[in-house]
């Protein structure tokens, strides 16, 4: 393998990790305030890819990626009020069946709206005459536009986290639900808010990655699958961790397609996670005393 052929699949490698990685990070939030693991996140993914290329017909390109996230974001908050807020104790098992649920519902009503061609939003900026030379790899300004959307997604969450106050409250919903709840907090609107932030991350990174992975109405379980096992090698836990776990995902992926069948590419995710679950649960960056005492 060359140097240029090294470094074409490593710049892919980081570029699609990143994506993983803020699927992974809506895992984190919905999980961390909730308990709940949302596997209808990939959706969130497709829906602002999809939207943003409908509302890209009437609206230059920025506005239409704004409305996309927003409306995802509503749609967010919808599943949490109609799906979610009204269970009593639910159990891991059950809200994962009603998520997959709505991962299905989603999916198929993506299809009956939009069908099942290809689509793909404009690059954001420049285009493939455009790109930067790095050790002989090509870099789309697209690709850019993606690493930094993840890293400036990583940072504002870190402030959000520790000094706003919202952040804050969710930062003490997560760390035990019904204190925060005696302390005065609204704890049902915190999780609500959980599943509009996670469902914008996930347009966000919809809309971001359409130009160079291109949408369809499927996406979204490889995407969920992706995101789980990103959030499960990090640990469950902070934004950075996804990144890395992410990242590390990734590249591994690129460069088993040098070397395997393309169609083995999903399985060795799946893998990947078995592996991770049977020797260290808590995930490669996790702290085993802190999954421990959530689970007390």
């Amino acid at each position: 393998m060359t140097l240029d052929v090294f470094a074409q699949y490593l710049i892919t490698g980081v570029c699609v990790g990143c994506i993983y990685a803020i699927v992974a990070i809506g895992f984190n939030i919905i999980y961390n305030t909730t308990g709940i693991i949302n596997f209808a996140q990939g959706e969130f993914v497709m829906c602002g890819g999809m939207t943003a290329l409908a509302f890209y017909q009437w609206l230059p390109l920025p506005l239409a990626v704004v409305a996309a996230v927003v409306v995802t974001m509503l749609l967010g908050a919808a599943i949490e009020f109609l799906f979610i807020r009204w269970l009593s104790r639910p159990t891991v098992l059950r809200t994962i069946i009603i998520t997959i649920g709505i991962s299905i519902l989603i999916r198929e009503a993506a299809w009956h709206i939009w069908g099942n061609q290809v689509r793909a939003l404009p690059p954001f900026s420049g285009d493939e005459t455009s790109s930067l030379v790095i050790l002989g790899a090509h870099v789309t300004p697209q690709k850019i536009w993606v690493l930094a959307t993840c890293a400036a997604l990583v940072a504002a969450l870190g402030f959000f986290f520790s000094y706003s106050l919202l952040g804050k409250m969710m930062r003490a919903c997560a760390a035990n639900r019904n204190a925060a709840a005696l302390c005065g907090i609204n704890t049902r609107n915190l999780v609500t808010f959980a599943f509009m932030l996670s469902a914008g991350l996930g347009a966000l990174a919809g809309c971001v990655i359409s130009p160079v992975t291109q949408t369809t109405y499927d996406i979204g379980p490889g995407l969920a699958v992706k995101g789980f096992t990103v959030a499960i090698l990090g640990g469950m836990g902070s934004s950075g961790a996804a990144v890395a776990a992410g990242i590390l995902l990734g590249v591994v992926e690129a460069f088993c397609t040098h070397y395997m069948p393309l169609a083995f590419k999903d399985a060795l995710a799946l893998g990947l996670l078995l592996l991770i679950l049977f020797v260290r649960p808590h995930g490669l960056f996790g702290n085993r005393a802190l999954a421990q005492l959530k689970e007390c």
